[in-house]
């Protein structure tokens, strides 16, 4: 009885908190609310974040997940005591988990645009994102324990600096974007200056319940320099701006990677099965439309073995998939080319890679019908040389995309491709070092990217050039 009138005193009052910062300005509830901040750089030992790779992992986190979701209505109680979505079997969706002592106690997924979409695009025009170039990433899927909740963040501080460090530096994300419960819009404004999709919310936000929903986004490019004017000169546990961009913490288990990839893939045969057939009826619930776009990404006979027949619908009847897919690499590579008027080098950017082609960012177009010879970093001295001719370019942002083609890969461009395609996992791809060993031409000389990002942790910065 006791313990139920000090949870009906506390609900009153955290009422009447948010009733009397209504009432305050904008800037006053901003200022209040910064000054909550408490970041721990030095984490308790015990705590741990990475990347749920593991049955066990990620089942801890959709049951966190669950378990959160169903306290704030968000969904209903499900018999797997778990939330797993169609997004969760993408290789585009990483899971992050925040462990305390090896028990997961909080969780948050990022979803890059892959053949779903995005949740929250159902309810949000994405276009004016769009229209400025780079990836979007969704923070989705963010849960913690309730008892790890009143320990003054330090949970949701490193796991949200692991959030922003990873799709800084492996996600290759420029624009994050959120959907999430009016009541906690505010937070993300005032500490993370997300910017409001639009002014009203949705009244009901069917991946929610039905639940009202504000859609946000932030973009990664202009984020140091925002966090920079407002915390600059603050106490270091105060100071997101240098936790965010310049304090270490060693409880982050970085991911390691052999090829530039940029994405973190884990699901295998055994895992689609085991949580959206067996324990989930996640893929029994897809129309034929989305079966048959997941069949373009496992198209192995034992993946699709666990797939749902596709039955022949009007839904589905036309979709038109590649011939060779294309896989996103963020790749260091050059172009060195000489044509009647003019002769030169161009330091590229891959974006995509296929068998018989690849799409690169650079700072200067370069007119379509140039050949030349392209190098090309698929990772740590494993090197590509072949012909490439420019088939066409467009500009986006002040940066130009030049579309190639290749008629003739070398080995290594053929290994690696063939390894992309047969490997869904991290995991697979790793297990391939050794057949790439003996193929490694040298390395690519020194090389200065065209539009470098905003300022990164030097700590960071090799972080990712050693995983």
């Amino acid at each position: 009885m006791l313990e139920a009138i000090l949870r009906l005193s506390r609900r009153t009052i955290r009422r009447t908190v948010r009733k009397l910062m209504a009432q305050l300005p904008r800037s006053v509830r901003f200022a209040i609310i910064r000054r909550m901040i408490d970041c721990e750089p030095d984490p308790d030992a015990r705590l741990e974040f990475g990347i749920a790779k593991t049955r066990s992992e990620l089942a801890a986190c959709f049951q966190v997940l669950h378990d959160s979701y169903v306290a704030s209505g968000y969904m209903l109680p499900a018999p797997s005591g778990m939330r797993v979505t169609m997004y969760h079997a993408l290789p585009t969706t990483t899971t992050l988990y925040a462990k305390f002592d090896g028990v997961v106690v909080g969780t948050m997924s990022l979803v890059r645009e892959g053949i779903f979409g995005f949740p929250l695009q159902s309810a949000f025009d994405l276009s004016a994102i769009r229209a400025r170039g780079g990836n979007i990433a969704e923070i989705s899927a963010l849960a913690i324990k309730p008892s790890f909740r009143k320990t003054g963040g330090s949970v949701l501080f490193p796991l949200m600096k692991f959030m922003y460090e990873y799709c800084r530096t492996y996600f290759d994300t420029r624009h994050l974007i959120i959907a999430v419960n009016p009541k906690m819009i505010e937070l993300y404004e005032a500490l993370l200056f997300f910017e409001r999709l639009s002014e009203r919310p949705v009244d009901r936000y069917a991946f929610a319940n039905g639940a009202p929903a504000v859609g946000a986004t932030l973009d990664l490019q202009n984020a140091g320099e925002l966090f920079a004017s407002e915390y600059n000169g603050r106490s270091p546990r105060k100071n997101l701006y240098k936790y965010f961009t310049e304090t270490s913490i060693s409880n982050i288990k970085w991911p390691r990677r052999m090829l530039h990839l940029t994405n973190d893939p884990v699901m295998t045969v055994d895992l689609l099965d085991y949580f959206f057939n067996q324990r989930t009826a996640v893929f029994a619930g897809l129309d034929s439309r989305q079966l048959e776009l997941l069949r373009s990404i496992y198209s192995e006979a034992e993946f699709v073995a666990i797939l749902p027949p596709v039955k022949t619908s009007a839904d589905n009847f036309g979709i038109k998939l590649r011939r060779d897919p294309r896989f996103t690499l963020r790749c260091p590579a050059n172009f060195r080319f000489e044509t009647r008027d003019a002769a030169g080098i161009r330091n590229l950017t891959m974006a995509d890679m296929s068998r018989q082609g690849c799409q690169a960012e650079t700072d200067m177009a370069i007119a379509p019908g140039t050949r030349g010879k392209m190098v090309v970093e698929w990772g740590q001295g494993i090197n590509s040389q072949v012909d490439a001719i420019v088939v066409r370019h467009h500009m986006v942002d002040r940066s130009w995309f030049l579309c190639f083609s290749v008629e003739q890969p070398d080995q290594v461009w053929q290994i690696c491709i063939d390894a992309l395609q047969s490997g869904h996992t991290v995991a697979d791809l790793l297990s391939l070092e050794s057949d790439l060993a003996g193929r490694r031409d040298g390395r690519l000389g020194p090389r200065n990217p065209p539009n470098p990002p905003p300022t990164l942790a030097a700590d960071v910065t090799k972080a990712s050039s050693a995983g």
